[in-house]
């Protein structure tokens, strides 16, 4: 068990009024909320206002993002899948911030169609090695989200559970190792 909570930054990539992709985000969230180790920050893209271009550093529209990455020790990017792929506006909030990923864990949890995201999972995996973070190998993925959803609730199988589970425990362990790596290299520093 790590001294402290973890910094958990849960970056929401769902289109402006996606019902099934806020649907899956609050369920994601409702079980990271659970696990002991972790404090969570939730970030969601749609209500940042970054700017469009790469902006030179420390742009003011992009501090703050990068303040939130900067900070948390492990990351969870909730996804949908658009061309087999994922969406412009996340590639966008990860190519603004540099080196606050390096040596963080990023976990990904998809939805979309019938590859259920992992698709999106498959390209974010080669970005986040560019930036020195480490992508894991356990995912969440959920097939057309939008035919479990009663409401506003979404309502997965019942193995999902188990597999948010073992990604958050595959996290937290990944977090714990990279955090003392990082306070270790800079008390060396």
């Amino acid at each position: 068990m790590p001294p402290s909570p973890l910094r958990l930054v849960v970056l929401d990539a769902r289109a402006p009024g996606g019902r099934s992709g806020r649907a899956v985000a609050e369920w994601f969230r409702s079980r990271a909320r659970r696990h002991p180790d972790l404090e969570l920050d939730v970030v969601v893209l749609a209500e940042l206002d970054l700017p469009l271009f790469l902006p030179p550093a420390g742009h003011p529209a992009v501090a703050p993002h990068a303040a939130r990455i900067g900070a948390a020790d492990a990351v969870v990017v909730i996804t949908p899948e658009y061309n087999q792929s994922f969406p412009g506006g996340l590639k966008q909030a990860i190519d603004v911030v540099r080196g606050e990923w390096a040596a963080k864990p990023v976990a990904f949890v998809t939805y979309g169609g019938v590859s259920g995201g992992l698709r999106a999972a498959d390209q974010l995996r080669p970005v986040f090695a560019e930036l020195h973070a480490v992508a894991i190998r356990d995912t969440v993925s959920f097939v057309r989200p939008w035919e479990r959803l009663r409401g506003d609730r979404f309502e997965p199988d019942p193995g999902a559970d188990a597999a948010a589970e073992t990604l958050l425990d595959e996290l937290t362990w990944w977090a714990t190792l990279l955090r003392e790596a990082r306070t270790g290299r800079s008390a060396a520093a």
